[in-house]
C-alpha cells in the first residue's frame, strides 16, 4: 500500500512539473531559466574511488548519479576481474554505457580500450567522462552496433535518459527474451566483431567485457575468429534466457575459451525486477 502511494505521489508530482516546464518554456524568462538548468546539470560532475583510482564522472541525471554512487557495489566482480588483467592489455568494452569500465580499465591498468556504444543518448556522456579522466589517448569510442551482420538496422531503446541500458540493435526483443517497451527508435549501422577487425584495421583484443542486454549471442556469432584469439571475456548472461544462455555457452567453448567463474553483486542478487538470474561470466583461454 505504502509503495502503491509513494508512485501516485511521484507520477503526480512528475505531471506538475512537465506542466509547469510547459507553460514556463513560453516565456522568454522561463526559455532563460530552462536553459540555464539544463546547462547546469549537463556540468554537474561526481567523483568516485575505487582501489586507488579517482574518476570523475559526468552526472547530468539521477540515472547517471546512481551509476557512479554504486560504481563499487553493482558489479565488483567487473572490476576485480579487470584489476587481475595485465598492463597494457587490449581491450574492448562493447557495450560501454557511459563508460565506467573503460575509463577503470584505461586508467587502472593502462590499457588501450575501444568503446562499442550505439545509443546516441550515452555518447556524449561516454565522451565526457573520457575527457573529465584525460584518457583521451588511451579510450577510443566506436559509435555503432556490433551484430551477426554487416547492414543498417532500428536500433530500439526503452528510454531516452542519459545513461539508459536494455535497448536492441535489429531485434525488438530485450535482456529477458521477451518484446521490449520501446520509446524512441532510429536506424543505423550494424557490424560484426569480425570485420571491425579485419575492415576498420582494430586491433584485436586481447580481452573483452560484454554487456549488450540480451544479444550477446548475436554479436559472438559475428566475432568468432576474433573469439579464437583472445585470452579472456567477462560476458552478461541471463540463465533464465535459455537460447541466449545455451548459445554463449557453445560458441565460447568452440572458441577454446573455459568458463572459469560466475558471479553478481547483492545488488543483483536481492532484485525483484527479474535481472537476479543474470550473472558475469568469466572465460578464460587456458
Amino acid at each position: 500500500m505504502i509503495k502503491k502511494c509513494l508512485i501516485t505521489i511521484k507520477h503526480v508530482l512528475k505531471l506538475t512539473l512537465d506542466k509547469i516546464v510547459f507553460f514556463s518554456r513560453k516565456t522568454r524568462v522561463g526559455q532563460y531559466i530552462h536553459y540555464i538548468i539544463v546547462t547546469l546539470s549537463m556540468n554537474e560532475v561526481k567523483e568516485v574511488t575505487h582501489d586507488g583510482i579517482d574518476l570523475i564522472l559526468s552526472v547530468p541525471n539521477r540515472l547517471c548519479l546512481w551509476r557512479a554512487n554504486t560504481f563499487s557495489t553493482k558489479e565488483p566482480e567487473t572490476l576485480a576481474w579487470i584489476d587481475s588483467l595485465p598492463e597494457d592489455s587490449t581491450f574492448w568494452d562493447i557495450g560501454a554505457n557511459v563508460g565506467l569500465y573503460s575509463l577503470y580499465a584505461a586508467k587502472k591498468r593502462n590499457m588501450q580500450v575501444w568503446s562499442f556504444e550505439p545509443s546516441v543518448f550515452n555518447l556524449e556522456i561516454l565522451a565526457r567522462n573520457i575527457y573529465l579522466n584525460k584518457l583521451t589517448m588511451n579510450i577510443c569510442i566506436l559509435p555503432f552496433a556490433l551484430s551477426d551482420e554487416n547492414g543498417s538496422s532500428k536500433m530500439h531503446l526503452t528510454t531516452t535518459e542519459w545513461g539508459g541500458a536494455l535497448s536492441t540493435f535489429g531485434k525488438t526483443f530485450g535482456w529477458d527474451g521477451k518484446e521490449i517497451r520501446q520509446t524512441f527508435e532510429y536506424k543505423t549501422y550494424g557490424i560484426k566483431a569480425d570485420d571491425v577487425a579485419n575492415i576498420l584495421s582494430i586491433p584485436i583484443p586481447e580481452f573483452i567485457k560484454m554487456d549488450v542486454d540480451g544479444l550477446e549471442h548475436f554479436i559472438l556469432k559475428g566475432g568468432t575468429n576474433v573469439l579464437k584469439n583472445i585470452k579472456g571475456i567477462l560476458i552478461e548472461v541471463n540463465d533464465d534466457f535459455t537460447e541466449q544462455a545455451d548459445d554463449c555457452e557453445k560458441l565460447l567453448t568452440e572458441a577454446g575459451l573455459i568458463l572459469k567463474e560466475k558471479s553478481h553483486s547483492d545488488i543483483i542478487a536481492s532484485s525483484t525486477t527479474g535481472f537476479q538470474n543474470t550473472y558475469n561470466q568469466i572465460w578464460i583461454r587456458p
